[in-house]
């Protein structure tokens, strides 16, 4: 018997001004997504903003239903909407954050899986590793350089070519 290990490294920021300009107006972009969300079942709201290889911001939030399957998490939302408006560009960054109506979220959340498995199809189609930036509604940030930080036994496309 053997062991396989892969190791998850996130970088962890106390203060927002230790982020870059430019890592902070996305995250200030991804709280103004969280206004937009529709959340009146699970009153957890979730915001997305990535800044695509070209600069453009594209958001996205939660979109909920009575149906549950039939909504939306913010992680989709935004990179499909990124993918059918400008389909040749790859996510540079994605910054993700949460707000809920009951109590104050001071930790960041991690996508589920089905987000980080979606996120993770635009680095595989783009050969370029997606930084995500994750906030609950105050204390720490984390950054992860690419999906296999957060997924790192994720399913690729190359192992379906056998």
């Amino acid at each position: 018997m053997s062991e396989i290990r892969r190791e998850s490294i996130l970088k962890r920021y106390t203060d927002i001004n230790e982020l870059s300009e430019t890592d902070r107006m996305l995250l200030a972009e991804a709280k103004k997504a969280v206004e937009t969300s529709y959340a009146p079942y699970s009153n957890f709201h979730v915001g997305c903003a990535l800044q695509l290889n070209n600069g453009v911001i594209v958001k996205g939030s939660n979109q909920e239903n009575i149906a549950y399957p039939s909504g939306l998490c913010a992680e989709r939302v935004a990179i499909f909407s990124a993918g059918a408006t400008y389909p040749n560009e790859a996510v540079k960054t994605m910054a993700i954050t949460v707000k809920a109506d009951k109590f104050k979220v001071t930790e960041p959340i991690m996508s589920c899986g089905a987000c980080l498995q979606s996120m993770s199809e635009y680095e595989i189609r783009f050969k370029q590793p997606m930084r995500v930036i994750l906030q609950g509604e105050t204390g720490d940030i984390y950054i992860a350089e690419g999906l296999k930080n957060f997924m790192p036994f994720m399913f690729w496309s190359d192992e379906l070519k056998g």
